[in-house]
């Protein structure tokens, strides 16, 4: 589990068939082979360490769900290492399991922000919503906007200064990952489940 607080911008060291080598230093401290980084909101297993980087295996579904096939050597990614337990989250419930990806429309300054709007996939839109939260390259921003197929959201100087979203331009690809408890909620109320259960909150990490 993550928050969608980026820790550290990396950067591509090397693409391998299946894996990928990143060039980090925050998020190498404490971590150990087997251990989960988000590298642009997608969830991969660590499989070896070097003194200032990291590599990860890739698999065929996550090449096809994401932006990192197409990433080249020398190209920043955002980074987070899993959620501590008892560690405070300041952004929201993320997975690391990347549903989709969509693409940058238009960049606007507005003041000291950046309105961004992003295209997202027909499946996703429904648990996009004005106020909501989605993860975008692994991101925790919030909706200021959306419309059947497209959503917008404000680019403080913080955000755009320590993740690479300042470096996003209309028709780049990003990584999306709608808010869980949205899905939750749906499956909750349109009779798919048989409501919320011990062992649901258990198998889903909750308890």
């Amino acid at each position: 589990m993550f928050t969608g607080i980026v820790e550290e911008v990396g950067a591509v060291q090397a693409v391998e068939p299946g894996r990928l080598m990143v060039k980090a230093q925050i998020v190498l401290e404490g971590t150990k082979l087997g251990d989960s980084i988000a590298v642009n909101g997608a969830c991969l297993t660590v499989v070896a360490l070097g003194g200032d980087s990291f590599s990860v295996e890739v698999m065929p579904e996550t090449l096809r769900l994401t932006n990192l096939g197409g990433l080249r050597r020398g190209e920043a990614v955002n980074l987070e290492r899993a959620v501590a337990l008892g560690g405070r989250m300041g952004g929201h419930m993320v997975q690391g399991h990347v549903e989709g990806t969509g693409k940058v429309l238009s960049l606007i300054r507005e003041g000291d922000a950046v309105l961004v709007r992003f295209s997202a996939p027909a499946d996703l839109m429904p648990y996009i919503i004005k106020k909501g939260f989605v993860a975008v390259d692994g991101v925790s921003v919030t909706v200021v906007d959306c419309d059947a197929a497209s959503f917008t959201v404000s680019l403080v100087g913080f955000t755009r200064a320590n993740t690479n979203l300042s470096q996003r331009r209309p028709g780049d690809r990003v990584n999306l990952e709608a808010d869980i408890i949205a899905r939750y909620v749906e499956r909750f109320t349109t009779g798919k489940a048989g409501g919320v259960t011990m062992d649901l909150l258990r198998e889903q990490g909750f308890v």
